[in-house]
């Protein structure tokens, strides 16, 4: 195989052509450079990391709501209000600090009476852990949890939704 040599291209832009034992063009022709997963930059905004988080926690046996008392009433409030609701409510009760490869995250939580506190905790960290990382490719460095409260059996739900499906 010879290699003719490089094509007029716009400067910056390499690409060659080259010819086969007959004389003829291969047609290959090598565009940019290295692995594309390389070629560029992806930035996670701590929202993203948060929303994750949150659904991840919530999904957890034994935990009944996010967040604090007042986060949780601020919150039934502006679900009740047409158009008040949005994505706030997914990530309430969850703060995230992402770096360009980590994230630690602190999370407040409202468990249900009965269930073994640090059992929960635990599965919330199993699942928020894995839900982040897989989704993001980011190493959860730590993830805090704060349990603020405990939902009492004959205590009026805050939060008609309840548990997100």
């Amino acid at each position: 195989m010879t290699d003719t040599g490089q094509r007029n291209l716009p400067q910056g832009t390499l690409a060659k052509e080259s010819t086969d034992e007959a004389g003829g063009k291969s047609g290959a022709t090598k565009r940019g450079g290295g692995d594309p997963a390389t070629r560029g930059r992806t930035t996670i905004a701590d929202g993203v990391v948060e929303k994750i988080a949150g659904l991840a926690a919530r999904d957890v046996d034994g935990v009944h709501a996010m967040g604090g008392g007042l986060a949780r009433t601020f919150g039934a409030v502006r679900d009740r209000v047409p158009g008040g609701s949005g994505t706030k409510s997914v990530s309430r009760g969850v703060k995230a600090e992402v770096g360009e490869v980590q994230t630690a995250l602190d999370l407040e939580i409202v468990v249900e009476y009965g269930v073994p506190i640090a059992d929960v905790a635990r599965d919330v960290r199993e699942n928020v852990i894995g839900a982040v990382e897989r989704m993001t490719g980011l190493e959860v460095v730590e993830v805090n949890i704060a349990v603020s409260d405990v939902k009492l059996p004959d205590e009026e739900d805050d939060e008609p939704q309840g548990r997100l499906q």
